[in-house]
């Protein structure tokens, strides 16, 4: 391996160890939190121009890396007779969520439609692909509907970079916003606090010498989950690998967390928003803005009216149905992100609970979201005016 490669990847994993440090002794940087630091550092790194030009494989494969061992770990502590009382709740949510990006894509392709565009209606299905389900079916639905290489990339180059700006709201302000507007978030009588979740963000059980031995436990464990479950999904069908495998690292896990031994490894989480850490730095690395240079504004526009207008529409109807704010959140986490970026929110939320629904409700985006991306294109073709 390269050096400068090897130096990188070390920054990656060494860098969540400085922010937690700096999170401790600086009480400004702990307010804002470790996963938004996290992602600006990350940020900052991607436009600083440090990282070699042929360095995105081995960002993309530190992605496919790091969480799916952090779902596991994360998993590991779940309390399952908690889940039960959040099932309505998290259907609710999950239909809201569609209604909203279904209806925001239609109502923006009679906005931002270019004059004389005929194929402009593919970008619609592209939309509602990608914000219900995510990057697996924007590339299915990208074949399906024949686009143009040129129109996919920019489709995907402005995801990513209003992704970036719509995912730091998440993580920051966006709880103590909407919460405004919703009810909290009601937690069961055995979830940890508020207090005690903010204690977790220290990490300090992390660098004790007791915590080494149960750490590996639970990260071997992981790793055997992982590798498991990469086996069984490698049985289905190329466009069903991401839906598989996390499918089966979120069972397998949730089956694992019934032991004892497993369940009461109070380490485990921590390891995983580590985890967590280290992928938002590589994930936010990865915004590349080289495709403003030739900016569509149309395209532009369109997805910037699909990921806050849906956004908008969710919160309306959220308001009316009484759903509360983190529910709401990690549904167009989970539908807008994708579920990779599920743990990391519900890291920033300081809500455990939201995990499990919100992972689940990105499941189903991504099985319906091929369906729905067609669907959509479809009749946008037809309503060509």
């Amino acid at each position: 391996m390269r050096i400068d490669i090897a130096l990188i990847i070390a920054f990656y994993f060494i860098a969540p160890a400085i922010i937690l440090r700096a999170c401790k002794k600086f009480p400004l940087i702990k307010k804002v939190g470790s996963v938004a630091i996290a992602y600006i550092l990350g940020v900052v790194l991607g436009l600083s121009r440090l990282l070699p030009d042929d360095f995105f494989s081995t960002q993309d494969l530190l992605t496919s890396i790091t969480v799916p061992l952090a779902i596991p770990l994360l998993l590991f502590p779940s309390k399952i007779k908690d889940w039960f009382r959040l099932a309505g709740p998290t259907f609710k949510a999950l239909l809201i969520g569609l209604f909203s990006v279904i209806t925001t894509v239609a109502l923006g392709y009679l906005i931002f439609k270019p004059e004389g565009d005929t194929e402009f209606w593919k970008v619609g299905g592209l939309l509602v692909g990608v914000y219900t389900g995510g990057t697996p079916n924007l590339a299915s639905l990208k074949v399906m509907l024949d686009v143009n290489p040129a129109t996919y990339l920019l489709v995907h180059s402005y995801d990513l970079i209003i992704g970036a700006i719509y995912f730091l709201f998440l993580l920051t302000v966006a709880q103590k916003f909407f919460n405004y507007f919703l009810p909290a978030f009601k937690k069961s009588a055995e979830s940890e606090t508020l207090d005690h979740m903010e204690a977790i963000e220290s990490y300090d059980v992390l660098f004790k010498r007791a915590a080494l031995w149960p750490i590996v436990k639970v990260v071997g464990l992981a790793i055997l989950i992982v590798a498991v479950s990469g086996g069984l999904a490698m049985l289905f069908p190329k466009d069903y690998f991401m839906i598989a495998i996390i499918l089966s690292i979120s069972t397998l896990a949730i089956l694992s967390s019934l032991i004892p031994g497993v369940n009461k490894v109070n380490e485990s989480f921590d390891v995983g928003m580590y985890f967590i850490l280290v992928f938002s730095i590589v994930v936010a690395s990865m915004v590349d803005l080289t495709n403003l240079a030739s900016p569509s504004f149309e395209l532009l526009g369109y997805l910037s009216f699909v990921i806050f207008g849906s956004l908008f529409i969710q919160l309306v109807l959220s308001k009316i149905t009484k759903s509360d704010t983190d529910t709401m959140i990690i549904t167009s986490t989970a539908l807008i992100c994708s579920p990779p970026f599920v743990p990391v929110v519900s890291g920033a939320l300081k809500n455990r609970e939201i995990l499990v629904p919100g992972i689940t409700i990105g499941i189903i985006g991504y099985a319906v979201g091929n369906y729905l991306g067609f669907l959509m294109a479809e009749l946008l073709r037809l309503w060509q005016f």
